[in-house]
């Protein structure tokens, strides 16, 4: 049963990223839904979601991925543009722009949690996180093996690069130390 859940899921997700436009080449779209379906595979597996809870959990969870991005963009243009204008007369302003950035992507985690919890219980809610962290990892190590992953300079292990924190946000410490 869990198979079958599983590959409905798969089925899903393919047709949702058929249907959206692809940037860059097509080599770049297959990359990224083999790695989304390893993840819809893997948080299927770690939280052991029934067919109701997967059929209720997945349309959420991928509305609340879809806003995910968008406040990272955000923060990360922020942050260039703080990066960027530090010579500028305009910092105050850069600075604002990206405190209320980073406030918005805090405020979406809090909505995700709330929603999540709409149609999973807590604890299945708290594996969700877990297991985000855990496949995140999973994909730094396999990028980087045991050397550095993308945004990682010298010295610095899994989790410890710009930009690879829980949420990912540039300049932001990460949680692991």
């Amino acid at each position: 049963m869990k198979r079958i859940i599983s590959i409905l899921i798969l089925l899903a997700v393919m047709t949702s990223a058929w249907a959206q436009p692809q940037r860059g080449d097509k080599k770049h779209g297959d990359w990224r839904e083999k790695v989304r379906a390893e993840q819809v595979a893997f948080i299927t597996n770690e939280l052991n979601l029934t067919e109701a809870e997967a059929q209720a959990f997945w349309p959420v969870y991928n509305d609340v991925q879809n806003t995910r991005r968008e406040a990272f963009k955000a923060s990360h243009e922020a942050f260039k543009a703080l990066q960027d204008g530090l010579e500028g007369n305009d910092v105050e302003n850069l600075l604002n722009n990206y405190i209320s950035a980073k406030q918005a992507c805090d405020a979406n985690e809090n909505e995700a949690i709330k929603k999540y919890k709409a149609v999973l219980p807590a604890e299945k809610v708290a594996k969700l996180l877990l297991a985000e962290e855990k496949f995140r990892q999973q994909q730094i190590n396999r990028l980087g093996g045991q050397g550095q992953g993308p945004g990682q300079g010298p010295g610095q292990g899994p989790g410890q690069g710009r930009g690879h924190n829980r949420g990912g946000f540039p300049g932001e410490p990460s949680p692991v130390k």
